[in-house]
């Protein structure tokens, strides 16, 4: 089982930075003063809504830089969650920072105020990317701050984005394979969107930015997280959380933007997955038959049932029958044909 995450946003506070793709009021929505009276209703209501069952409720600091704030603003939010961690409310906290803004003495503190996971935006591990991105750090920066966090005992997390300016696939690939030999504990991934009011937005109407396009999205993404479960390093998040404001008309200019960005990718996933199984197992007789892990059934059928559609039109009409079963692993899918039976998983699939 999962933790159950509840994010408080705090807005480009401690950021010395402004990154040429960042609008902090479309990613983190209408996020105001964090209070413990809104704390507490938040933690409440996130804890009450829905039959999922977690392992235990962790508060989120996200946006911004975390340990780039005073000393005095991160005591202050960190003192709200402490009385609820105390309470037995809450049970740990996370937040995401920087990674030039670790400090190794600052994280004993960190750690005694109930911090036991620590995101680092690292976006790329190529300094000429990171350069034309307006980063301000370096990626020898990204892997002293997980060095320092993983030898203090944090939970370490990645943040990549795909598609920044003077990105390429090769590139973003060679960032995915130095964030693999960091060894994080978990990896999120977004594509870059362009949102109005950014300096990345003046690039992309001077036609000096080319957004990648949904399907290349995908692909990239698609590799990364093959790439990463190979590794044993879990994707915890693809794609940004849809807030009302990056909803609304105009606020975003160009780009990859799907609300269910996570579907779209795991369900090319399975597509490769059933194809690569369908050719593996060449002349197939009367009743093949796939089997996906309950979870799986809605990436092995496709957003709007696209990966049926499509086997379909090639294996024909009805030719294409799933089952569901629990003792499969997520991310597992086998064809199981008379006395044959065929498996792979997301660790094995070829990189198309």
């Amino acid at each position: 089982m999962k933790r159950l995450i509840v994010p408080f946003f705090i807005r480009n506070r401690g950021c010395a930075h402004r990154c040429v793709f960042c609008n902090e009021r479309m990613i983190a929505g209408k996020a105001g003063t964090v209070s413990e009276e809104g704390m507490r209703e938040t933690v409440k209501l996130y804890s009450t809504g829905g039959s999922r069952k977690y392992i235990g409720t962790e508060i989120a600091f996200y946006g911004g830089s975390f340990t780039g704030m005073t000393a005095e603003e991160q005591l202050e939010l960190l003192h709200m969650a402490g009385r609820l961690i105390r309470e037995g409310v809450v049970h740990s906290i996370r937040l995401s920072t920087r990674p030039d803004d670790i400090d190794e003495r600052w994280m004993e503190t960190l750690r005694k105020m109930g911090v036991t996971a620590i995101e680092i935006g690292a976006q790329s591990m190529n300094d000429e990317v990171l350069r034309q991105s307006g980063r301000g750090h370096t990626a020898d920066h990204v892997r002293e701050a997980i060095a320092i966090l993983k030898k203090k005992g944090f939970e370490t997390g990645v943040h990549l984005m795909a598609g920044l300016p003077g990105d390429r696939m090769e590139t973003f690939e060679a960032s995915v394979s130095d964030v693999i030999v960091c060894k994080p504990d978990t990896v999120r991934i977004h594509p870059v969107l362009v949102f109005r009011d950014t300096e990345l937005a003046d690039r992309y109407e001077q036609g000096d930015y080319r957004p990648l396009t949904l399907e290349e999205a995908v692909r990239w993404c698609k590799v990364a997280v093959i790439r990463f479960t190979r590794a044993n390093i879990p994707v915890i998040r693809l794609g940004l959380y849809a807030t009302g404001e990056m909803e609304e008309k105009g606020n975003i200019l160009a780009g990859p933007y799907h609300p269910a960005f996570r579907n779209l990718v795991d369900a090319a996933l399975f597509r490769d997955m059933t194809l690569e199984l369908l050719a593996e197992a060449g002349e197939i007789g009367s009743g093949p038959v796939f089997h996906v892990a309950p979870a799986d059934l809605s990436s092995f059928n496709g957003v709007g049932r696209g990966n049926r559609v499509f086997l379909e039109a090639h294996f024909g009409s009805g030719s294409v029958k799933v089952k569901t079963d629990s003792s499969l692993r997520r991310g597992t899918l086998e064809l199981r044909d008379g006395l044959n039976r065929y498996e792979t998983s997301m660790a094995e699939v070829g990189i198309v």
